[in-house]
């Protein structure tokens, strides 16, 4: 069985002429780069080889920066400007709310009680907790705070099953 990829990151810009990046994390997503872990920089480029090992990483007010051992100099790193850094998920371990935005835009939410509530149309970043908003016919748009006691099931597919508190929808 082959192992299943996750796109964790994205290369921002290069960082010095010495071909380290600033790497930032896909919204959503703690960051998640390990130094020695393997990864692949999507899309691939022909001169490049196609996987990298983070040979150092170090965490700064303005992101990550990290050296990948394909980059040795500006070139290098500029060539990784907007590549998204693809991940083996046997080499992370993601918090059980944790799913990048873009795994979670067009999913539908059911509600245990209430049934279905919509699709996630956006996610708001709050101080507190992410806020998904989900569309939906029946209760129109509905807030729905990414917290422990709300979210029951958060598959890697399908429906999110989740325990809306009293007062969150209009009834």
């Amino acid at each position: 069985m082959r192992a299943a990829y996750k796109n964790i990151a994205r290369v921002v810009r290069p960082h010095g002429t010495k071909g380290e990046v600033l790497v930032a994390p896909l919204r959503g997503l703690p960051l998640l780069l390990t130094e020695s872990m393997r990864v692949h920089l999507t899309p691939p480029a022909l001169k490049r080889e196609r996987t990298s090992t983070v040979e150092s990483l170090s965490v700064t007010p303005e992101g990550a920066r990290v050296r990948f051992s394909c980059a040795h100099n500006l070139d290098d790193a500029e060539s990784l400007t907007g590549c998204y850094v693809l991940a083996s998920c046997d080499d992370f371990e993601l918090g059980r709310l944790d799913s990048a935005v873009g795994d979670l835009l067009g999913r539908s939410v059911v509600d245990e009680r209430f049934g279905d509530l919509g699709s996630i149309v956006e996610v708001m970043e709050t101080p507190a907790n992410d806020v998904w908003v989900l569309d939906g016919s029946s209760h129109g748009e509905v807030l729905v705070p990414v917290i422990d006691e709300v979210i029951v099931e958060l598959p890697e597919e399908g429906a999110i099953t989740v325990r809306i508190m009293d007062g969150l929808l209009d009834l």
